[in-house]
């Protein structure tokens, strides 16, 4: 039977997509990024899925790239390695950076080991749930390599520079607990209750306004870039298109009559 590296499931407003290599602590192969970039932009893309949730089968989140492939010269890492070098693979498009452009928001949950790519995986995502059995890994100096699809630019603004060194350059493992002290996860939670906690926040997040979610995380992105004058400006312009929503008026007429609003996204 041909091996499903990604699974994906739709409940309500939540699509939930899983790395599906749980014998190999779901490292990641060639397939596995393209199927992932795919089913990332998909969801982006549907108008009835509100929030996605990233997750690991089995027990770990992600172990990183396919270290096996690597040291035959096949997978990612051998693209690196090989004839065509690095300047081949970095023309590709790469899941890190298709999860920086989505505008619906990404929960990770962690629900063992992240390691590597795995943990850039997860630094890219809105926001982090953690099991209290899970580990960060970000032992890149250990290999001999850097955090090579986001982690060299999420750390620093996660945690400033001196954590972000801390981190990256000790290469020590971090625990729940740890990680949570950091500020690198949001909550830490029973192993047993992740996935239903990661439930209860997507329909919560999923049961606000559509449109003014897009938007904030469209505005959280840009203003890394932007003074605050101009993004003041960008922000001016968005809230007045927001106010001709019919989820705006919605919000207000729910408010008036007392009761929790419906919004449909438009």
């Amino acid at each position: 039977m041909k091996e499903q590296p990604l699974l994906v499931e739709t409940q309500g407003y939540l699509r939930c997509i899983t790395l599906n290599r749980p014998d190999v602590m779901n490292a990641i192969t060639p397939q596995m990024l393209t199927e992932l970039n795919t089913a990332l932009k998909a969801a982006d893309d549907a108008s009835d899925v509100r929030v996605i949730v990233l997750t690991g089968a089995g027990r770990a989140f992600c172990s990183g790239l396919d270290l096996k492939q690597a040291a035959t010269g096949e997978g990612i890492a051998g693209a690196f390695t090989g004839n065509k070098g690095a300047s081949h693979y970095s023309t590709r498009e790469i899941c890190t950076v298709t999860l920086q452009r989505m505008d619906t928001p990404v929960i990770a949950a962690i629900n063992g080991p992240a390691a590597g790519y795995g943990l850039d995986l997860a630094l890219g995502c809105d926001m982090r749930l953690m099991s209290d059995q899970a580990k960060l890994l970000p032992g890149f100096a250990k290999m001999a390599v850097i955090p090579e699809s986001g982690g060299t630019w999420y750390l620093p603004r996660l945690l400033g520079w001196a954590k972000a060194c801390e981190v990256a350059m000790l290469g020590d493992p971090l625990s729940a607990d740890k990680a949570l002290e950091f500020g690198l996860i949001n909550k830490v939670v029973k192993h047993e209750s992740l996935m239903d906690e990661c439930r209860q926040w997507a329909e919560k997040i999923s049961a606000n306004a559509p449109l003014a979610i897009q938007e904030m995380k469209r505005l959280f992105r840009h203003g890394l870039t932007q003074d605050f004058e101009s993004h003041s400006h960008h922000v001016l312009l968005s809230v007045v298109n927001l106010f001709n929503s019919n989820d705006f008026n919605e919000a207000i007429n729910a408010y008036t009559d007392k009761r929790p609003a419906i919004f449909k996204g438009n």
